[in-house]
């Protein structure tokens, strides 16, 4: 067994179970470990693609189908269910071993527990007892019988005398007999054919053992050939994950630092956006802000000087043509009485036509307008941008910092592949297995050398039963031939001493079928009896149970061989009883094709959890990984050169802008009255006035007004609109300025320290996750490497198709062919009985007598 050593050992490097290495590695309290849990789930950890173990395809399909013959099967498994109804005596076994373990002694069954024991037996075994003793009262006692039926009938009694006295019925008693006989050889010839076919289907299934035979053993070369393949193919994989871990210590800047990165942006950015808004905006908008502020504050001082400059000669315009209109309504004509009113009320609005608003009282902004493109001179978006780069080389800085590390451990990854392949090799498996090959084709060449052997054995077997069956069949024989010669030679005519030869001979036949019916009858019997002992038993004891599987419950019985040893099978494998390994749960697992790793269960054996925890995943590797720390001083959100420009934004000076001044003014019309209303209503007033000069010249006057309006006015109020937006949002802007600026300044001194004081947890945790997802590479590899052990490497089918195949050729071939032919040549015996008496009294009605009755009133028929 030196090849199963070293089998199992090379299938226990692969034990892991994953659970164990979790529990040394992350050795915290639950609370602690919940607590990250309940900020942030750790990521995912990337499924890796193992692809799958070379499999092995076995050929043996342990399964049979008898045919038309499983109905004969049937028919006997139920005469002996009716035989033996008793269920499986498991327990009665296991205390009849435990309690004769050390050898059946005579004076050990008088005690007490021995005694109920016999009798428990006895009970069981009531129904073979029953007709073991039937058949032996059979064997012994038709030799005496017939024995004694000779001298009876050597005494001219038991009908020796060879005389038939006449009966009226003779010819209905004739029949009677005569069907009786046909349909005993009947139901006797059915008994031989059932024999035959139970005899024949050995022979003809004892090649079909051979297919069996062969396959197994190509099934085992082949378990034992990809064994090896399948093993390497496990270690290879480890290359697998180390990759991938390579992969990701390669990329720990991106991955370890995108984390750390992302994580602190979820802290630091709300911050940082707060900081960097003004009345709302972005940092963009910000930039934008202070643009807007700059050309709001041109547009007040171009505004405010269209308008200064438009007052003074809007003013000019007006007085001038004031002064002209008021000289017109001096013409004599105003003084006729039908004009004079309409002149009067020109004359009354004449105070009215000048300008509403001053803007030369106003102050001017060119003060405020110098200091904001003073701040716009700085690049404040330049600025924010360095201070987000600096943010965002996290990544780059974790890469750099972490160098060393990544270098360290890649050192250990190369050296725990070396170590597992070095351990994979400590054990010449290729070589054991190779000699287990050797083995199985040496086996199969001894096994194949014993079929001649065993042909020639079933053909001596063969002929043997068939010559039992010769005795039945010679019974047969007499009784056909005492029939048709009986019935042919037959005259009704004739009186019982004149038969003619032919029936004489036809009831002589039939007293040569009784006399050799008394000679094998017993013989036939005797081996009925003793195949139905042996074979009924094997299949109620055997069979059956291996059927159920309840024979393997007998075996796997705890303490069944020895008081101190709990388990039968791991103590004849492994010398170590008190493994929880059974007969049942192995070919359990076989049979559903898992790894013998599991099937024996070699990890109780072969702890490969610790080796595993020594070299994959060790504590020096996680003291390293443990160490990685990223330290984030010199992350700078805002440059000084920044924080200035908030200050001189926020001390611009617009908020000292006198923005009432400026509303007020706007407020208010650029003319006393509409120019374009007063100068309608002098049209309308001169088209009162006869038609004339005076007509013309205030038409001239209106005229000269809407061109005033159209040329001035209309520019003015233009610059004022824009004035007044532009006003307007610099008043809206300057409201808490400086308020809002240390605002920023503070949030942003709050967001920095956040960054280089407070993000030690933010980094222990996401070093933590990157460290897990390595291990989690590792932890893959394991469970795959063990779930490939328990189902896929090394599958011992082929152990559960021999015990299968064992079966088949134990009890669905021989002992159910064996239990159908005592079954058939029993039923031949017990019908022999009857066809000897029945044949006794058919001959009395073919043979030729030597006296018969005679009657004084003539000769009666025969008939």
């Amino acid at each position: 067994m030196l090849w199963t050593s070293w089998l199992v050992l090379l299938l226990c490097w692969g034990a892991t179970s994953g659970e164990q290495q979790a529990e040394e590695r992350d050795g915290t309290p639950v609370e602690a470990r919940a607590e990250p849990q309940r900020q942030r789930s750790p990521p995912p950890v990337e499924p890796l693609d193992f692809g799958f173990v070379p499999a092995a395809v076995y050929d043996t399909h342990a399964y049979f189908e008898p045919g038309p013959i499983g109905l004969l099967f049937h028919m006997v498994h139920a005469f002996l269910y009716v035989v033996q109804p008793n269920n499986f005596p498991k327990d009665l076994i296991v205390k009849v071993i435990q309690q004769n373990m050390g050898g059946i002694k005579i004076e050990e069954w008088r005690k007490p527990d021995n005694v109920v024991l016999l009798l428990q037996t006895i009970y069981y075994e009531a129904g073979f007892l029953i007709c073991a003793t039937i058949g032996i009262l059979f064997v012994v006692l038709v030799p005496i019988i017939a024995m004694c039926f000779c001298v009876c009938r050597c005494c001219d009694n038991c009908g020796g005398e060879m005389h038939q006295r006449q009966r009226k019925n003779v010819d209905c008693q004739r029949g009677f007999y005569t069907a009786l006989l046909v349909a005993t050889s009947i139901f006797m010839t059915l008994g031989v054919f059932i024999a035959y076919a139970a005899n024949h289907n050995v022979s003809a299934q004892i090649k079909n053992t051979r297919r069996l035979i062969n396959t197994n053993m190509r099934d085992l070369k082949t378990f034992a050939n990809n064994t090896p393949t399948q093993i390497e193919y496990l270690t290879a994989q480890y290359t697998t994950a180390k990759n991938k871990v390579l992969s990701d210590l390669d990329n720990i800047g991106p991955l370890l630092g995108g984390r750390i990165h992302s994580q602190l942006e979820r802290e630091v950015v709300p911050s940082l956006d707060a900081a960097l808004r003004m009345a709302g905006a972005k940092v963009e908008n910000a930039i934008k802000a202070m643009r807007e502020t700059k050309e709001a504050l041109e547009n007040v001082s171009s505004s405010l000087e269209v308008l200064q400059e438009g007052t003074a000669k809007l003013q000019a315009s007006l007085s001038e043509e004031r002064a002209s209109l008021s000289n017109t309504l001096s013409d004599p004509a105003c003084t006729n009485g039908a004009v004079s009113s309409t002149c009067n009320t020109i004359r009354s609005t004449l105070s009215q036509l000048g300008i509403n608003s001053d803007y030369s009282k106003l102050p001017d902004v060119n003060h405020a307008l110098v200091n904001v493109n003073t701040v716009l001179r700085t690049d404040l978006s330049n600025i924010v941008q360095k201070g987000y780069s600096s943010f965002n080389d996290t990544p780059q800085l974790v890469k750099e910092q972490t160098k060393n590390i990544v270098s360290g451990v890649k050192g250990m990854l190369d050296k725990i592949g070396t170590e597992i392949n070095g351990f994979t090799k400590m054990f010449p498996v290729e070589a054991s297995l190779a000699n287990f090959t050797i083995f199985l084709t040496q086996g199969q060449k001894n096994i194949e050398s014993f079929y001649p052997q065993i042909d020639q054995m079933d053909f001596y077997r063969w002929v043997g039963c068939v010559a039992v069956l010769c005795m039945v069949v010679l019974v047969l024989a007499f009784n056909t031939l005492g029939l048709l010669c009986g019935a042919c030679g037959y005259d009704e005519q004739a009186t019982p001493t004149t038969r003619g030869c032919l029936s004489n001979t036809g009831g002589n036949l039939l007293m040569a079928g009784v006399g050799f019916s008394f000679i094998s009858v017993w013989v036939l019997m005797a081996i009925v009896s003793t195949l139905f002992v042996i074979g009924g038993n094997v299949e109620k004891m055997v069979c059956e149970p291996l059927a159920n599987r309840q024979l393997f419950k007998i075996i796997d019985t705890p303490f069944l061989v020895h008081p101190s040893k709990k388990n039968f099978l791991p103590g004849m494998l492994f010398q170590n009883p008190n493994i929880d390994l059974t007969l049942g749960s192995m070919y359990r697992d076989c049979s559903e094709n898992n790894g013998l790793y599991h099937s024996l269960q070699l990890e109780t054996m072969f702890n490969i959890n610790s080796f595993l925890n020594r070299t994959v995943y060790n504590k020096d590797l996680a003291k390293v990984l443990e160490g990685v720390q990223v330290d984030l001083q010199d992350v700078t959100l805002l440059e000084q050169a920044g924080r200035d420009n908030l200050i001189n934004f926020a001390n611009s000076g617009i908020g000292h802008i006198n923005y009432e001044a400026y509303l007020t003014e706007l407020n208010k019309g650029v003319t006393i009255l509409d120019l374009l209303s007063f100068s309608t209503d002098l049209e309308a007033q001169a088209d009162q006035l006869p038609r004339g000069a005076l007509e013309n010249a205030l038409k001239g006057h209106a005229s000269s007004i809407r061109q005033i309006h159209r040329d001035q006015v209309v520019p003015m109020e233009q610059a004022m609109s824009t004035l007044s937006q532009s006003i307007k949002q610099l008043q809206r802007m300057s409201n808490d300025l400086t308020v809002k600026a240390t605002n920023i300044l503070s949030a942003i001194d709050a967001a920095e320290y956040l960054i280089t004081h407070n993000a030690s947890h933010v980094v222990k945790r996401e070093t933590k996750g990157y460290t897990e997802n390595l291990v989690g590479y590792f932890r893959q590899y394991t469970a795959w490497v063990k779930h490939s052990l328990s189902s896929e490497v090394a599958q011992c089918k082929p152990i559960s198709n021999i015990v299968d195949s064992i079966e088949i050729v134990g009890c669905s071939i021989i002992v159910d062919s064996v239990n159908t032919f005592w079954f058939g040549l029993g039923g031949c015996c017990v019908l022999l009985i009857p066809s000897i008496i029945v044949s006794v009294k058919l001959a009395k009605y073919y043979r030729r007598m030597d006296t018969e009755d005679v009657f004084e009133d003539g000769q009666e028929g025969w008939n």
